[in-house]
């Protein structure tokens, strides 16, 4: 169900690490608990975002939920896609449906990200 080599955090996102470039997205979990996704709200290239902090929003049929960031450092590419086409998310959140890539300040963070092993235990736990 969730891509093995992706990181994942207990608010439901997911991090994509390629150098230090940092792919930011919510989950198939995230998405499905949301519903209908109608509108993001992303930080501008160039915006900096901070690790635990929420960086934007999504906007669904039933609740707006903050976005937060993985790991601090430099917005260098926001997805216009999931702007103009916000049900993206839904039906593909780990690949249209990216959200922001961000240059790291410090790859550190990410130690405290969640193997796809523990996300997955950690979603069971929710649901008890």
């Amino acid at each position: 169900m969730n891509p093995t080599d992706l990181k994942y955090t207990k608010t439901h996102e997911w991090a994509k690490v390629e150098g230090n470039i940092v792919t930011f997205g919510i989950t198939e979990h995230a998405q499905e608990s949301l519903g209908d996704v109608v509108f993001v709200e992303l930080p501008e290239e160039g915006a900096t975002v901070s690790a635990g902090d929420a960086y934007g929003t999504v906007e669904s049929v039933k609740a707006v939920s903050d976005i937060v960031a993985a790991v601090s450092g430099k917005v260098v590419e926001f997805n216009q896609i999931v702007i103009d086409a916000p049900d993206t998310l839904n039906s593909d959140p780990y690949g249209e449906g990216w959200l922001v890539k961000v240059e790291a300040d410090d790859l550190k963070a990410l130690e405290d990200l969640l193997s796809v092993t523990e996300y997955e235990s950690f979603i069971e736990e929710e649901a008890h």
